[in-house]
């Protein structure tokens, strides 16, 4: 697949504080699933909210070349007219999911279990990235898989035309790979059991309930296991999007960063397995407030109120990291504004994400004057409590949220900052740039 050309974009200080009110895009994991869940469902569902970035379109050009009918109205709700659990067809062609894993890693549970044989592939990025987490459990339900050493895309999948039941104990806190298992288990008879060793996001489990499946979940000293009766029939049913958390996190972490700020970021999801960086903001300082809490399509949804304000450094818990692993970067940004030496413990996951993530964000800071270590897993960042320098570019290899959080270190550094592509930030938060302008950022 072709990429974009490079689009190289400079972020410096705004010339008056960051005001305003603003809603982020859908939330891209909650996207995906209203799409897969929906095509599963008998009937039609109507999903508002829903995130167009490039990702979330791959999903949904999956889901129609599988045979549901997925249409997108002119007030920009989405409909799908679902399939059934079981009732999926086999696409004419390969299935390229272009820069997602969440929805790659997704399919093939779905894959497993539906006796079709489909081909998947993606862009550079995605193609280097792991498939083995999935593939090893999802050949239990009798489906097989041909990919490249490592377990990379192209990836061939013959589902199953009697899908065993899995269980399953998810060796890394994995909300991907859990969720994998669970669609497998949607179209196996008997119990689907998957034990996490902490709780991930849940998204799977509250949609999975919301379309009709009977879904429990246990808490154990070991972590959670949650049970899922198979073949059960889906029914249609509306779902709102709330608002994408690690999405706001970016302007969230800016109006923390640029004296005077005042914004306001509206129907956010509030999981309390994704809000993880808003308690580690909380542990900086940062005073944010949480009005107009309810719930929306089974999800926590809240408006939030954030000022301007001076952060100190923190040492951020390993176990904290399966509620915020997107939110890596941008916190780092933000420790690299802080007073003190900041902390960020057990970051091996961020290894395998679009780059090298933790590579990628020390590089970041490295490159505009940040002094960093990294241990093992951990990423200990020197933030001086002034200013960091800036001037540097930044390499985003092909990582949105690295290119999103160069921007924002732009808004707080001395001298301003570049991102050497920001052609991917469209893949998870359309219009990012224009946004942030609105609220007062300099971003050209």
């Amino acid at each position: 697949m072709t990429h974009p050309a490079p689009t190289p974009l400079t972020s410096g200080k705004p010339a008056e504080p960051l005001q305003g009110s603003i809603a982020v895009p859908g939330d891209k994991s909650i996207s995906h699933r209203a799409l897969m869940f929906g095509a599963l469902a008998v009937g039609e569902t109507r999903i508002t909210g829903l995130l167009t970035g490039e990702d979330v379109l791959r999903t949904a050009a999956a889901m129609r070349a599988l045979g549901a009918v997925v249409a997108h109205d002119p007030d920009g709700t989405w409909r799908v007219a679902g399939r059934g659990i079981g009732g999926l067809t086999e696409p004419d062609d390969v299935l390229d999911m272009g820069n997602s894993g969440t929805a790659a890693r997704l399919l093939c549970g779905i894959l497993a279990s539906h006796p079709l044989f489909a081909v998947m592939t993606g862009d550079a990025s995605l193609r280097r990235r792991p498939m083995r987490r999935v593939i090893d459990p999802l050949t239990a339900t009798g489906g097989r898989f041909s990919a490249r050493e490592g377990g990379r895309l192209p990836l061939a999948i013959q589902g199953v035309q009697d899908a065993m039941p899995l269980d399953y104990r998810v060796p890394v806190p994995s909300a991907q790979v859990k969720s994998a298992v669970l669609l497998a288990g949607l179209n196996a008879p008997g119990v689907t059991r998957v034990e996490e060793p902490e709780a991930t996001r849940d998204h799977s489990e509250n949609m999975l309930r919301h379309f009709g499946a009977s879904v429990r979940v246990e808490t154990t000293g070991a972590g959670r296991i949650i049970h899922l009766h198979g073949q059960p029939e889906l029914k249609a049913a509306d779902v709102v999007v709330p608002g994408d958390p690690s999405s706001a996190a970016f302007p969230l972490v800016a109006a923390l960063l640029v004296p005077g700020s005042r914004v306001t970021i509206t129907g956010v999801g509030l999981n309390p397995l994704r809000t993880g960086l808003l308690q580690c903001l909380d542990e900086m300082g940062a005073g944010i407030v949480i009005r107009n809490r309810r719930i929306e399509g089974g999800e926590p949804v809240g408006d939030i109120d954030v000022a301007g304000v001076d952060l100190r450094a923190a040492d951020i818990p390993p176990d904290r990291a399966p509620s915020m692993i997107d939110e890596y970067p941008i916190l780092a940004v933000a420790a690299a504004c802080a007073t003190g030496t900041s902390r960020l413990r057990g970051l091996k996951e961020l290894r395998v994400k679009e780059s090298d993530r933790l590579e990628a964000t020390a590089a970041m800071l490295t490159a505009n004057g940040v002094r960093i270590e990294i241990e093992a897993d951990d990423l200990i960042i020197h933030g001086n409590g002034a200013v960091p320098a800036g001037g540097g570019t930044v390499a985003t290899h092909m990582d949105h949220r690295i290119a999103m959080s160069a921007l924002v270190l732009g808004m707080a550094a001395s001298q301003p900052v570049s991102a050497d592509d920001g052609a991917f930030i469209d893949t998870s938060f359309p219009g990012f740039v224009a946004l942030m302008n609105g609220i007062g950022a300099r971003i050209a």
